[in-house]
Parts: structure tokens; C-alpha cells; sequence
């Protein structure tokens, strides 16, 4: 435990010592925000326009799903240059050989980095929910409470995964390059993948929406925790840090 805790606080001070970390913190809220006053200007003027005043329309709540629904399509272009750098860096500098000698297990290893890299990915959205607070203050009815935390938690449990996935990948090989680019046209795939299948009623259709990252997290969005969704996400991670330590153990026996 104590040797995972040090991993996670080294990961954790190079991440927020690294200026990459800062810029696409500072990228993904000036994105979110401009789609955020985007949304919420929309259904403003939706809201007004609907018999030539105000409609009673519920705007947080429409907004709040909006909004949700356009953060998790941004977080699969901004996860790969979080992820990239996991493991190929210390590839790269050959501080990953000194990690695999020390008295560190790799489940420790793969453990440590992963939740290293959910706490950024975790500081990169809380500052987003300053932009809920603020429609609340100004908005009748007030902020819908129950759709922006379980739409959180479903961005926060898909960014998980795609973290999970992306820490995999970048086990793959020592060059950040390669390990951005392979891990951002992984994501990319599997979100065509949804458009595609989207509409699709045959069985293979409905399997491959099932597998789909994005599209579990819709329920979130409307303030529905579905069990399975969450199952469906937790079990991604499991598997994909599954190969990651599987990665370690290959390179750790090529090393021997």
C-alpha cells in the first residue's frame, strides 16, 4: 500500500509540474466553456421564442443534458494527452527498468499511475462545475441537482475508462507520439462506432452499441443511474488494467 501511495504522489507532483498538464487543462475548459454559453444561449433563446416570452421551460435541466452529452464527446479528443506519457515516458528515459527492479509489484505500479492520472483527469472537470453554479444563480427554477451529479458521475466513469484504456496502450511502446495517435484513433473508432450503430436494429448492431464508451453515459446525462452502465464501465477499467499489468509482466520477463 505504501508503495502504491508513493507511486500515485510521484505521478501526481510530475503531472502538476509539467506544463502539458496545465495546457489541456486550460484547452478542455475553454472548450467545455465556449460549448457551455453555446447550449445555454440556444435554449435561452429557444425558451423566449416559444410563444414570444418566457415558456416554462425547464433551461438548466435542458441545458445540464446538453452539456453533458458535448463534454463526453470532447474528453475523447483530450484523454490521449493525458495517457500518452503514462508509461512510454519512463520507457523513453529508462526509469520504467528501475521501477520494475525495485521492490514495487506492477499491480502497484499500474495502480499508482492509474489513479494518478483519474486525479488530474478529476482537477481538469471540477472547475466546469462553476459554470452550473453560475446558471443557477440566475435561473428559475433552480439548478436540477440530480441531473448535473449523475451526469458527472457519467463523465467522470467514462473518462475513468478511457484513462484506463489509454494508460494501456501507452504500455505499448516508448514513444509519446505513437502512443497519443494510436490511443486517440482508438477513442475516435469507438465513437464512429456509436454514430454508426446508433440507428441500427440487427444483432450485431445492438452488440457493438452496447460496447460503445459514449453511449453509456446518456442515461447519465438525463439523471438515470443504470446499474449496468455503471457495471459496464467499472468492469472496462478492471479489464483494461488487466492488460496493462499484463504489459508490465511481458516487459518485466524481456528485461530478465
Amino acid at each position: 500500500m505504501k508503495n502504491m501511495i508513493a507511486i500515485y504522489r510521484r505521478e501526481v507532483g510530475a503531472y502538476f509540474v509539467a506544463p502539458i498538464a496545465y495546457a489541456v487543462t486550460g484547452i478542455f475548459l475553454l472548450i467545455a466553456g465556449f460549448f457551455f454559453y453555446y447550449i445555454l444561449n440556444g435554449v435561452a433563446r429557444q425558451s423566449m421564442m416559444q410563444f414570444n416570452g418566457p415558456s416554462g421551460m425547464d433551461v438548466p435541466s435542458l441545458v445540464a443534458r446538453e452539456f453533458f452529452g458535448s463534454m463526453s464527446t470532447i474528453i475523447v479528443f483530450m484523454i490521449p494527452m493525458l495517457t500518452m506519457g503514462i508509461y512510454s515516458e519512463d520507457r523513453k528515459r529508462g526509469t520504467m527498468e528501475l521501477l520494475m527492479t525495485s521492490p514495487v509489484s506492477e499491480f502497484q505500479i499500474v495502480t499508482g499511475k492509474f489513479l494518478a492520472a483519474l486525479t488530474l483527469f478529476a482537477a481538469m472537470l471540477a472547475p466546469t462545475f462553476i459554470y452550473q453554479v453560475a446558471m443557477g444563480i440566475f435561473s428559475d427554477p433552480g439548478l436540477p441537482w440530480r441531473v448535473i451529479l449523475c451526469g458527472y458521475l457519467g463523465i467522470f466513469l467514462l473518462g475513468a475508462a478511457l484513462v484506463a484504456i489509454g494508460a494501456f496502450i501507452s504500455s505499448l511502446t516508448e514513444s509519446q507520439i505513437i502512443a497519443g495517435i494510436a490511443t486517440f484513433a482508438v477513442f475516435i473508432l469507438l465513437l464512429v462506432l456509436n454514430i454508426v450503430v446508433r440507428e441500427s436494429s440487427t444483432t450485431l448492431g445492438e452488440i457493438v452499441g452496447y460496447l460503445s464508451l459514449v453511449g453509456h453515459s446518456e442515461d447519465f446525462a438525463h439523471g438515470v443511474i443504470d446499474t449496468a452502465n455503471v457495471v459496464f464501465y467499472c468492469s472496462l477499467v478492471t479489464v483494461a488494467l488487466f492488460l496493462t499489468l499484463r504489459s508490465l509482466d511481458s516487459m518485466r520477463w524481456r528485461n530478465a
